[in-house]
């Protein structure tokens, strides 16, 4: 079916990246509707002489013309010598990525060659590009002829471009430098499909099979979780590439899916066929047998694990970003599907594998451990935490306080050309621009006008007042009008700020125009919008650090409830809360110190540090916090089974965490593997999703469950499973640990016995 999907519907994914209703959409959806014509997206090229040299010879002029010529001769083009755009050729773009579409990155340039003057009347540090006398239209050249900016748009929106379209373009500039000395640089917004998954993701992968062996004792065994896992991937993913063509959706969201649906795939498969082997070899059980007890009893948790990663993925469309929910339904499909697999393939592959599960040898092997099983590696852990509790506590909370730090300085936005790494087209391209004509024609704005009065329309010497009055600011280079609405109520200009797209200059610019009391609205009677890269960055940064707080209410609330349902306790909740919230904020401070001040930088593959994207934080808070609790429910459940099946006090700790502690800490070093495959991808929201959700399972795995978790239920003891009658006669219950299975299993068991007694008498 996925491949039926594949074969009708073909493959449309995008790097776009918007949130409805922020005032800088609202103005680019404005712009687009009133001006269609300026609709298309923008790219560039920036053309470099070598050092110390000038673009101006004749063999590099002719170069330069016959690239844009070819370039404007391609079928998604548009050239302004064939068709007019509503705006004279020689007035500047509307802006970075067009209407509709800010791009991040060198991408984000004006359009055509800006009549308008600079500020203040200075000298332009630059001019058209002239060659045999005639401009060549859209190249703008430095005041020292060694940088030259080529802005062209295409007919159709940036995100809606095939492969093939963009390898046209990318195929002209590679044949400009054939036999040329000049370096041509295409912009960030001209990059062809890539296949999300490389040579890092196939590493994580080996790991976890290394780590599935090792666990498991046995090939055969670890081959399962693998094949399970790929089945639920590919059915998942293939099924939101085949359905991408319908609902728009970022590059990122398959990956992303890609990403989650490998980690829990392969641990809850693990969580299965680790409890059959250990029926098999701890209670003789035959395999079939062991098979059926370990789809009731693990699958029962893993069910409810799964459940709570759903929980929190889905609660993301409470927050009503259309991009973002288009992401956690991806997710969360990879989940159902990983946890149905677990429940229904894998059953029937344990079947066809039948005694093969464990090996002779394993079983001897088992045997001969039962008697050293109490003086395990697990068991010393667990018996000097609950001795050291306190100073344990402390070092823990410590600790991970002091990580969380670089957190509360979280810079959140979407990288430029001037973040990206030094040998990429991007920063080579932004940082020529920004050399030739100034680091704000890296990111212009879109700012509209529309007149306040009722039945005022725009007329030219309204135009020629605005245009003056915004160039005589100080933090403006240029302003110059780009076209009007048919109905005459829309004014359009194309302004170039002084300082880069994500300075705090250009930040105040926006926030100026936008002022309803700003004295350029109010003299001239209208009211004016911004949009463009940097307003459009802005404004989702605002709206994503809005939401963020309520997303981790929302989460609070739903974890005390769930974990309430499972454990039947008010002690186990609350402390589980209180673990993943250390877990979330130290893994937000490490990924900041990384990422945003460049600690560690090259170790990761990346050379300047820059903001973390704006919906990684959001995202990792819903996909950590379901696995964190995954970690919670297989390693307390034991605990509690331990404490129900006569382990008491601080003895159930124990018991429980040796029995739960060597699947956990082997789920948990398959999920760092897999997540640390993808901290390598090209793209950088994958890169920082990847690095926040391998350290954020390194962090809760290791350090909050494995080591703060005991000591708190060492602490309480006995009242960690308290609840109040009146809630437990409400409560429902779920049955985790599979007691209700196993105490049929034993009544059977007695009653055969019995039957069989009574035979032989």
């Amino acid at each position: 079916m996925v491949v039926a999907g594949f074969a009708i519907n073909g493959v449309s994914v995008s790097s776009e990246m918007k949130i409805e209703g922020t005032e800088a959409q609202t103005v680019l959806d404005r712009v687009t509707a009133e001006l269609p014509q300026a609709s298309g997206g923008q790219a560039s090229v920036v053309f470099t002489a070598p050092e110390g040299q000038r673009l101006d010879t004749p063999e590099r002029l002719a170069t330069i013309s016959n690239t844009v010529n070819e370039i404007y001769a391609l079928k998604q083009v548009v050239n302004p010598l064939d068709a007019a755009l509503g705006a004279p050729a020689d007035a500047p773009g509307v802006g970075p990525g067009g209407p509709g579409e800010p791009g991040p990155g060198s991408g984000s340039q004006p359009g055509n060659t800006p009549a308008a003057g600079p500020n203040q009347g200075q000298a332009l540090p630059y001019q058209p590009l002239v060659v045999d006398g005639r401009p060549v239209p859209g190249v703008l050249v430095s005041s020292d002829a060694q940088v030259a900016l080529f802005q062209f748009q295409f007919k159709v929106a940036t995100f809606s471009l095939t492969d093939k379209d963009v390898t046209a373009v990318l195929d002209v500039i590679d044949r400009s430098e054939t036999g040329s000395d000049i370096t041509a640089l295409p912009s960030d917004t001209l990059k062809a499909l890539e296949v999300p998954v490389g040579v890092g993701e196939v590493i994580g992968l080996a790991v976890a099979a290394i780590v599935l062996v090792l666990t498991l004792g046995s090939l055969v065994a670890a081959g399962l979780p693998l094949i399970t896992a790929l089945v639920g991937v590919g059915i998942g993913v293939g099924g939101a590439y085949a359905l991408s063509t319908m609902v728009t959706m970022n590059s990122a969201t398959p990956v992303l899916g890609l990403m989650v649906g490998l980690a829990v795939g392969i641990d809850y498969a693990l969580f299965v066929v680790n409890r059959q082997r250990r029926l098999i070899l701890d209670r003789g059980l035959t395999a079939r047998e062991a098979a059926s007890r370990a789809v009731g009893t693990a699958g029962s948790a893993v069910f409810f694990a799964g459940l709570t990663v759903l929980i929190a993925l889905t609660a993301l469309s409470v927050i009503g970003i259309a991009m973002l929910t288009t992401m956690a339904l991806v997710a969360a499909t990879t989940v159902a599907l990983a946890v149905l697999i677990a429940l229904t393939l894998l059953p029937a592959l344990l079947g066809l594998v039948g005694e093969r599960i464990c090996s002779p040898k394993a079983r001897e092997r088992r045997r001969a451990k039962v008697e050293a099983e109490s003086h395990s590696v697990a068991d010393h852990w667990v018996k000097g935490v609950i001795r050291f509790r306190w100073p344990v506590i402390a070092v823990v909370i410590a600790t991970l306080g002091i990580a969380a730090i670089p957190a509360a300085s979280m810079d959140l936005g979407i990288p430029t050309g001037a973040t990206a790494n030094k040998d990429t087209a991007a920063r080579q391209s932004y940082e020529a621009i920004s050399r030739g004509f100034g680091e704000g024609f890296n990111g212009p704005l879109l700012v509209t006008a529309e007149p306040t009065t009722t039945g005022a329309s725009i007329t030219p010497e309204l135009t020629a007042t605005l245009t003056k009055e915004l160039q005589q600011r100080d933090d403006i280079v240029l302003a110059a009008p780009v076209g009007t609405s048919e109905a005459g109520d829309l004014l359009v200009f194309s302004v170039i700020p002084t300082s880069g797209p994500s300075d705090a200059a250009t930040s105040d610019l926006v926030n100026s125009l936008r002022e309803p009391g700003n004295p350029i609205a109010q003299h001239n009677q209208v009211s004016l919008g911004v949009t463009g890269f940097t307003a459009i960055n802005l404004d989702m940064s605002e709206k994503l650090a809005g939401v963020l707080p309520l997303y981790l209410a929302i989460i609070v609330v739903l974890s005390l409830l769930i974990l309430m349902l499972v454990f039947r306790s008010v002690i186990v909740p609350i402390k589980a809360t209180i673990g993943f919230l250390l877990s979330i904020l130290a893994t937000f401070g490490i990924t900041t110190a990384v990422f945003q001040w460049g600690w560690l930088s090259g170790l990761f593959g990346f050379d300047t540090g820059g903001p973390l994207m704006s919906f990684m934080p959001i995202i990792v808070t819903g996909i950590l916090y379901g696995l964190a609790m995954d970690y919670q429910v297989f390693l307390v459940s034991s605990m509690r089974e331990s404490y129900v099946h006569g382990h008491h006090g601080r003895h159930s700790v124990i018991h429980g965490f040796d029995q739960a502690s060597r699947v956990v800490v082997a789920a948990a070093a398959i999920m760092i593997s897999v997540f640390s495959g993808f901290i390598f991808s090209h793209d950088i929201m994958i890169k920082q999703v990847g690095f926040a959700l391998a350290t954020g399972i390194l962090i809760d795995a290791f350090i909050v469950r494995m080591t703060l978790v005991p000591a708190l239920m060492a602490i309480f003891s006995e009242k960690a499973w308290w609840l109040p009658r009146w809630l437990d006669r409400l409560l429902p219950n779920l049955d985790v640990e599979g007691d209700k299975l196993l105490t049929m299993l034993n009544e059977q068991s007695e009653t055969a016995r019995r039957r069989r007694i009574e035979i032989r008498n």
